[in-house]
Formats: C-alpha cells, structure tokens, sequence
C-alpha cells in the first residue's frame, strides 16, 4: 500500500525543454520529500498512446481524478500568460479545496505577483525565484518548503 502523500504537478508538457523540467522538478521534490509521491499527468496516456483524440477523455478523466485524489497541487506559471490547462487544473483544484503551490521563475511583470490575480489568489502560497540562477535544486528546496507548510496546514484540519 502506497502511503504517500500525491502532489499534482501541472505544467505545461508539450515541447521536450517542459518535459525533461517537469520531469527533473518531480525528481527533486521526490529526493527532498520521500513522503511524497509526484503525479505527471504527461505520464498518462491511455494503451500506450499519446495526443491521440480517441484518448482525450480518457486522459482528461485520469488528470481530473488525479488532482481530485491529490493532497497538493504545484503549478507551473511561466509565460506572459500562464498555460491554459495548468490554468484549468488550479481552478479545479481550487474548487475541491486542495491547495496549490504556483511557482513562477519568469521575470516579466503581470498583474499581482507576476501573474493573472485569478491564479495568484488562487495559490495558497507562490513561490517566486527567478530564473537568473538557473538552479533547480534550489527552485524545488523553496517548493518543498511551501508544499510541506500547506500539506501539514490540511492535514491538521
């Protein structure tokens, strides 16, 4: 039995550069909170296939029933404007009660906090580390950091 506390990491997931990240951000976060277990949804994929139209519901059900089980959610919010699904995936998040963790490593100016004010009000806590320094493992200590803060927040009520 797997008691691990899931970690929803939504992110974009279309070019090979957001892939390989959110793959290595999963990894850090593992190595820094063996409690955790992080869910990729760029791992779902229905009989093998990937962007197949056949599989979209399929896949969109497994994402949803993913964050609806998750204890946290971490968000990926870089880009003028953030992406589109990793947006959907807060406000559901949102609506079930399960906290989210933004991080935003772009510096460019948006709204509040760098961001739209309906997903910046939407993060329980942002973690915002530009990226100049590049470094990930330190990204991620800073993301540890909030999602243990949230996790213990609802796990305590």
């Amino acid at each position: 039995m797997n008691d691990k506390r899931k970690v929803y990491l939504a992110a974009p997931l279309f070019g090979l550069t957001e892939r390989r990240t959110n793959r290595a951000v999963a990894e850090a976060l593992a190595r820094q909170m063996p409690e955790i277990e992080v869910l990729l949804p760029q791992d779902f994929k229905h009989h093998g296939r990937f962007n197949d139209p056949r599989t979209f519901g399929v896949i969109y059900k497994a994402c949803v029933d993913a964050i609806a089980a998750s204890d946290a959610l971490v968000a990926w919010l870089d880009g003028c404007d953030s992406d589109s699904g990793t947006s959907f995936e807060i406000g559901y998040a949102c609506a079930k009660g399960i906290p989210v963790i933004g991080v935003r490593t772009d510096y460019r100016a948006n709204q509040e906090k760098g961001l739209n004010l309906m997903l910046s009000r939407g993060c329980a806590a942002l973690v915002f580390r530009p990226a100049f320094d590049e470094n990930l493992e330190a990204l991620c200590r800073d993301v540890s950091r909030a999602l243990k803060r949230v996790v213990t927040r609802k796990a305590a009520s």
